[in-house]
């Protein structure tokens, strides 16, 4: 990831905790939390700002990098350790994020695209099947 985009990433991050998601909480039209991963290599904690949208009381989101050609480095961390922290406004809790297959993945994706029309064409920018992912809360 090129350093401006991580500054960009580091921003919203802060700004979201700061204002306990009253600002930074939605991107071209859809709400937004915070997920922090484990950092595969380095061991670190890793917090990016996704979309998402609600199916069946939770938290779906996709892991299109915009269309690029290969996975974002949030997904290669949560696949290699799928125990994660999501933050949603002030709430924050403890998950377990869940890559979906099959028809499940087919209708959460469509539920996707739905809401965000442009995950449709991330999806023609890319020949990987950008994964969908459920977040299953750890305690809940």
């Amino acid at each position: 990831m090129n350093p401006l985009m991580r500054l960009g990433i580091a921003g919203h991050v802060k700004l979201y905790r700061s204002t306990k998601g009253r600002k930074g909480n939605e991107i071209k039209g859809m709400p937004v939390l915070l997920i922090t991963t484990v950092g595969r290599k380095s061991g670190e904690a890793r917090t990016v700002p996704l979309v998402f949208v609600e199916h069946e009381g939770k938290r779906v989101i996709a892991a299109s990098a915009a269309g690029a050609p290969s996975h974002p480095a949030w997904f290669l961390n949560m696949e290699a350790n799928p125990a994660i922290t999501v933050e949603l406004g002030e709430d924050r809790y403890e998950a377990v994020a869940r890559i979906t297959e099959g028809d499940e993945r087919a209708l959460l994706w469509d539920k996707m695209v739905e809401v965000g029309k442009f995950f449709a064409g991330y999806q023609l920018k890319t020949s990987r099947l950008i994964p969908v992912i459920v977040l299953e809360p750890a305690d809940r």
